[in-house]
């Protein structure tokens, strides 16, 4: 994937958790909401600082495949299973 797409995708993330940042109050500055699962979703916040991270950007573009950026949520929706996510951000938290 080129520069210009990836910085495309995270600019993209990033406007819409400014878009739906009014709706979630609950979630602390520096942090997003993101709804996670292939079925049934569940609400994980993050840090924003995973939006740098290659593995985080994964995903993104796997939600961008699949929903481009019209998440059903109403926030970001990642379509993975909620193990794989959760050892990835573990992984993450970690480095």
């Amino acid at each position: 994937m080129g520069g210009f797409r990836l910085q495309t995708l995270v600019a993209n993330a990033k406007q819409l958790i400014k878009h739906n940042s009014k709706h979630q109050r609950d979630v602390p500055k520096g942090y997003l909401a993101v709804y996670v699962g292939e079925i049934q979703r569940k609400r994980f916040v993050v840090p924003l600082s995973y939006l740098d991270q290659p593995l985080f950007q994964d995903l993104l573009r796997r939600a961008e495949e699949e929903f481009g950026f019209n998440h059903p949520m109403g926030g970001l929706t990642i379509p993975c299973c909620e193990e794989a996510f959760v050892r990835l951000t573990t992984q993450l938290h970690v480095s």
